[in-house]
Order: C-alpha cells, then structure tokens, then sequence
C-alpha cells in the first residue's frame, strides 16, 4: 500500500515553517490508498503561495496506466481572501476515453460530479470550489495514420479544505476523493463504502452511488 510522498516548498521541519501546514502534509504522507493508484514525487510550486506541497499520482492495472494527475496543497498563513481560507488544494487529473464518450453532451457535468460525490463520500469538507472540464479528441494522419483516434478528458480543479478540529485531520479525505476521481475517470469501478477495508487495502475508500464509470480505452504502445 502507497503512502504519499513529495517536497514542500519549504523542507519539513525547517525553523519557521508553520505547524499547521507541517500537520496537513504529515496527514497527506500517511494517508492509505487503493492498491491500483501510485503515488510520486514532483516538485512543489514555488509562487503560488508561502508553503507547497505536491505529488503526482497515476492509476495503473496490470503494469498499464490509464489516469494520471498532480494534486498540490497551497498555505498561506493568515488566510488568502480569493481561498477563504488559509489552505487551497489544486488539482489535475487526465485519462484517455473511448472516442465516442467525447460527444456525450453531459461529460463535463459527470466528470465535475464524480469530485464533488468522491469529496462528500470520503466526508471531506471544503468550501469555494471551481474548475474546468476538458475533452480533446485527436485524429491521426500521415505516418501516424493507422493509429486510432483518441479522446481524453482532462479535470482541473480547485477547493479550500476546511479543517477538522484535530491537527491535520481531514487532508487524507481529501486526497482520497481526488485518487478516486482518478479512478473513476480510469473506468474503474468505485471503491468499497467509507469504513470498508478488505484486507487493508480500500481504508476510508468510498463508493459514489448511482454514478458509472467512464469506459477507457488503453493506449496504443
């Protein structure tokens, strides 16, 4: 099982780093994922805010990835008025899609509704949210001729956590929403309900009812 990893802009356990945000990427790093979901390092943005914290994550099934995002966790001690908060989450998510899905009308709206269901099933809470949904089909020509046409669908979003009263509670459901909102854009099926963990391996996964993955389609080698 993956614990999370990645650098914050100002390294951990440096004088003057706040408390709060040392606690919210503890939280991050010991937070317990699906089994088909990796996670990475990457660097953390340095402008954004004061401190960062990022990490990349890709879904993969049988040695192939079929979703890949980044998730960053912005503080700026005080609170930021366009966050309400002192604390934002920016995310990017992507996966190649069966090329009719493309033309489905509603893709924008059922790939916006499965974060907002995978937050409220994890029990996050978050206030301010916004974000764009992006589909780009690709037709190929010439040389690239033969392959087949693509589609992928591409989710960047962002939201202010809101904390719970422990320090550095909340942040694992957060970032257990967006893996599975990676999952579900990978076609996946959800996870077990909150609380389910067969084998320790789904701990605090949730299930978005009523909602169908997005058939994928593997890409080519």
């Amino acid at each position: 099982m993956a614990a999370v990893s990645g650098h914050p802009a100002s390294e951990d356990g440096t004088p003057g780093v706040p408390p709060a945000f040392r606690e919210a990427v503890e939280a991050l790093r010991g937070t317990r994922l699906r089994p088909e979901v990796v996670i990475g390092d990457t660097p953390a943005p340095r402008k954004l805010a004061s401190y960062a914290f990022a990490l990349t994550a890709t879904v993969e099934v049988d040695g192939e990835e079929l979703a890949d995002g980044r998730l960053v966790l912005l503080h700026e001690p005080g609170g930021h008025d366009a966050w309400d908060g002192e604390f934002r989450l920016v995310s990017m998510g992507r996966a190649e899609l069966e090329p009719e899905m493309g033309s489905d009308p509603l893709l924008g709206e059922v790939g916006w509704s499965w974060l907002m269901d995978a937050l409220t099933q994890q029990g996050a809470r978050w206030t301010e949210p916004s974000g764009t949904v992006t589909r780009c089909s690709s037709q190929y020509f010439g040389g690239l001729a033969e392959r087949e046409g693509s589609t992928e669908i591409e989710i960047r979003a962002s939201w202010t956590p809101l904390r719970h009263d422990l320090p550095g509670a909340g942040f694992g459901e957060h970032l257990r929403a967006w893996c599975e909102l990676l999952c579900q854009c990978a076609g996946l099926p959800p996870a077990p309900p909150t609380g389910a963990d067969p084998g320790g391996s789904t701990a605090g996964a949730g299930t978005v009812a009523g909602v169908v993955p997005m058939p994928t389609r593997r890409r080519p080698v």
